[in-house]
């Protein structure tokens, strides 16, 4: 394991971001969508700043498709109501983490929240 201490200011930052959507934002799109685009990122972000993945574009992408995949199946299981099967569908954290419901515009969110790490990454290479 080896800290990157931007990824972890990121995570941090992005954190901080969706508590306060999710607290104070009350909204028909950025409390649903953006917020969905934002966890990917997150999660994104979160991955880099522990694990030690090399930092070529190859690695950054193949890193942000695993979480886009890995988001895919969270969404995925909420289309067949796992957390009823898990006997935590009455636990409020478990079902903030895990969804209670399936919906394609969040999948869309998803994918444009990859595009955005895609983006973000690229401009970095660029620029270094």
């Amino acid at each position: 394991m080896r800290l990157s201490i931007k990824y972890i200011i990121a995570f941090l930052v992005l954190l901080a971001t969706e508590i306060f959507i999710a607290i104070y934002v009350h909204d028909d799109f950025i409390r649903p969508y953006l917020g969905d685009s934002i966890v990917v990122v997150l999660i994104y972000v979160l991955i880099m700043g522990l694990f030690n993945i090399p930092r070529s574009f190859k690695s950054k992408n193949i890193t942000a498709l695993a979480v886009l995949l890995f988001a895919f199946i969270v969404e995925g299981l909420q289309a067949v109501s796992f957390i009823n099967y898990t006997g935590l569908a009455d636990n409020k954290l478990a079902r903030i983490i895990l969804g209670t419901s399936f919906s394609w515009w969040d999948m869309l969110a998803y994918v444009g929240g990859y595009f955005f790490i895609i983006i973000v990454e690229k401009l970095r290479d660029q620029a270094l």
